[in-house]
Formats: structure tokens, C-alpha cells, sequence
């Protein structure tokens, strides 16, 4: 495998310049585009000669039989992990993501769905979170009333964090009998996990058909059913697929979007990848075949994990899009969302 070490300046120069003329249009790039672009006066024949010795390194290939090259997939890690220049998020950037990330009155599930459509509108991929899993136990459950037919489930976490539900039903609910709804899911979920009180909550109302009338029974069973198997995976948010579409210059192209969308709509295969970058610390790069999901699909993926209470990393969020991506562009993006969604959540 080639390193940077492998390099002379000469070969490094005209690598970079060659990426950064491939990240910018998708096309292949000659010798007299990069003599135009080179700092260093070098005839082009000479930079086909360098060209070949990269090409033979196995970083560049010609897609025909044109003297244009592109970076392989090799190319393209050895240029993001050793050459690309990281820098900040501009402060029109960073206001855009932290007004759309504001938290006031909104949930945790709000929280996320925003930092996504930002990051995704801001990078032009598609922007995905990995909603962290309900683990803590429960502290509040209140079911407020919306209209006749329309009621709000609201679950507070003794992490803090905060979810809710609409849930619908065909008449009209009497405030005494979700009164009576609270009262019985707080006496019986209160310190216990999703997952143990919807057990236990099936439990009871087998055994306790006494102690609530029909209608409060059903409201019961429904409001713990919404999130019933929710908690043991986490949930896959995924926004801005049409992004996408917006950076395909070539033909060539379409059919890597494709495979991609098919990637996105398989869920459970991504929730594989994010549940991996929950685990580990700093923003994470995944470029095409470097993970098997990719190998198809010419995509790249970059995640970051976000914290919540006691520094505890509870999930992932990051963007995924053509391997050819802006990574100096996208990388502090994913990085800068991902601790103010942690800053937020840790309030």
C-alpha cells in the first residue's frame, strides 16, 4: 500500500492538484489542466511521465483512453487521511446550525431531525442520524390532550431527554380518563426502562382488568405500544436524498446514485455502520469498497458520534454522498453538528 513517504514533492504537488481537480467537476483531469494549475512550471509531458508512476502506484486510473486520470479509491483515502487541509466552519455556517438546532420547546427527536436537514442542506449529501437508544429510565409519562381525536404521549428520561407521540383515536377522550391513564402508567413504569415497563405493563393489564375501565385500558396499551421495539435498536433518520442528485456531473455517475439510494432505503444495513461509530471517538471516514456496504455504491460516508448526559455517547450523525465529496468542506461540518447536538443534549 502506498503511503505519502512514497512520494517525492514533485508527485505530491501533482497528486493533490489532480484530487482537487476531480473533487470539483468528477472528470477525468489531463496534463495541461494540471500545468495550469500547478504552483511549479512543469511541461506537461512531464507531468504525464509522474502520472503514469502514480498510476502505477495504484492511486490514479484512466476510465478510457483519454490521457485524463482520476484517484482510485486508494488515492482518494491516501488524500483525505494524508493531504486534505481541515479547517473551520465559516460563522454563517456555524449560526445556520445552531438556530436550527435550538431547543427550546422541542424534543429529542426535533433536536436530531434539524441537526440532520442542516447538515444535509449545508454539505449537499444526504444527511443521517443514529437516534440513541430510550435506555434510562423513566421519570415522566403524561398523556395531554391536542382535540377530540388527537392526544399527545409525552415520556421524560431521567437522562432528561424528552419524547412524545400523537396518538388517534375515533371519539372524543374525557380529560378524567387520561388523568386516570397518567396516573396508572407513572405508578407502574416510573424507574424502569422502555423496555421493562412495556413488559411489565403487559403484565398488569392482564392481571389488573379491574383497575381501569375499557377506554383508559386502551389508551394505555396504545401509548406504550408506539414505542414498543423501538428501544432496541435505535431508530435510522435519514434527510436531503435529492441532494444527491444535485452534484452528478457525468454519466457515469447516475448509476452510483442509484446503488446509493438503494443503500439508503436498506436502513438496517447503514444502522450496521452507525452503530460501529457509536463506539469510537472523532469524526470517522468511510471511502467506497473500505466498507463493504460501499463497495457497490462509489459512495463515502463521513459520522462523527454525539454525547448525551455524563459524556455517554448515545448515537451517531454524519452524511453520506459521492466518494468525490468537498471532505474539507464536510468534515467540520459533520464535526461542529456533532458536539452541538452533544452540548445540547448534556443541558
Amino acid at each position: 500500500m502506498t503511503s505519502i513517504r512514497d512520494l517525492n514533492n514533485r508527485s505530491l504537488e501533482i497528486f493533490k492538484e489532480l484530487v482537487d481537480a476531480y473533487m470539483e467537476t468528477g472528470e477525468p483531469v489531463g496534463s495541461r489542466t494540471l500545468s495550469r494549475r500547478l504552483t511549479t512550471t512543469l511541461s506537461p509531458a512531464t507531468i504525464r511521465n509522474v502520472m503514469a508512476d502514480l498510476e502505477d502506484a495504484g492511486l490514479l486510473y484512466a476510465p478510457h483512453t483519454s490521457a485524463g486520470r482520476m484517484p482510485t479509491e486508494e488515492g482518494l483515502k491516501l488524500f483525505v487521511h494524508g493531504l486534505l487541509q481541515v479547517g473551520d466552519i465559516g460563522d454563517k455556517e456555524r449560526e445556520e446550525i445552531e438556530r436550527r438546532c435550538q431547543t427550546q420547546g422541542r424534543s429529542l427527536n426535533d433536536i436530531l431531525e434539524n441537526a440532520t436537514s442542516v447538515l444535509s442542506g449545508l454539505s449537499q449529501c444526504a444527511g443521517l442520524v443514529m437516534a440513541p437508544k430510550t435506555e434510562s429510565p423513566l421519570k415522566h409519562i403524561e398523556f395531554v390532550p391536542l382535540s377530540p381525536t388527537r392526544v399527545l404521549l409525552v415520556i421524560i428520561t431521567q437522562d432528561g431527554l424528552v419524547e412524545n407521540r400523537v396518538l388517534e383515536f375515533p371519539e372524543g377522550i374525557p380529560n378524567s380518563v387520561l388523568t386516570e391513564a397518567t396516573n396508572y402508567l407513572n405508578a407502574h413504569m416510573i424507574g424502569h426502562t422502555l423496555s421493562e415497563a412495556y413488559a411489565i405493563i403487559k403484565g398488569e393489564l392482564i392481571k389488573d382488568k379491574q383497575e381501569l375501565n375499557v377506554l383508559s385500558r386502551k389508551i394505555v396499551a396504545d401509548g406504550v405500544a408506539v414505542w414498543s421495539g423501538e428501544e432496541s435498536s435505535g431508530s435510522l433518520i435519514i434527510k436531503g436524498q435529492a441532494n444527491l442528485l444535485n452534484n452528478v456531473t457525468v454519466v457515469e455517475e447516475i448509476d452510483q446514485i442509484r446503488n446509493l439510494f438503494n443503500l439508503l432505503d436498506t436502513k438496517e444495513n447503514l444502522k450496521t455502520i452507525l452503530d460501529a461509530s457509536v463506539q469510537a471517538e472523532g469524526v470517522q471516514i468511510f471511502i467506497g469498497a473500505e466498507n463493504p456496504l460501499f463497495a457497490q455504491s462509489g459512495c463515502s460516508m463521513v459520522i462523527a458520534p454525539y454525547k448525551g448526559t455524563n459524556e455517554r455517547i448515545i448515537g451517531a450523525i454524519g452524511v453520506v454522498g459521492p466518494s468525490r465529496m468537498n471532505y474539507g468542506r464536510v468534515i467540520p461540518l459533520v464535526d461542529y453538528t456533532a458536539k452541538l447536538v452533544s452540548r445540547l443534549l448534556g443541558l
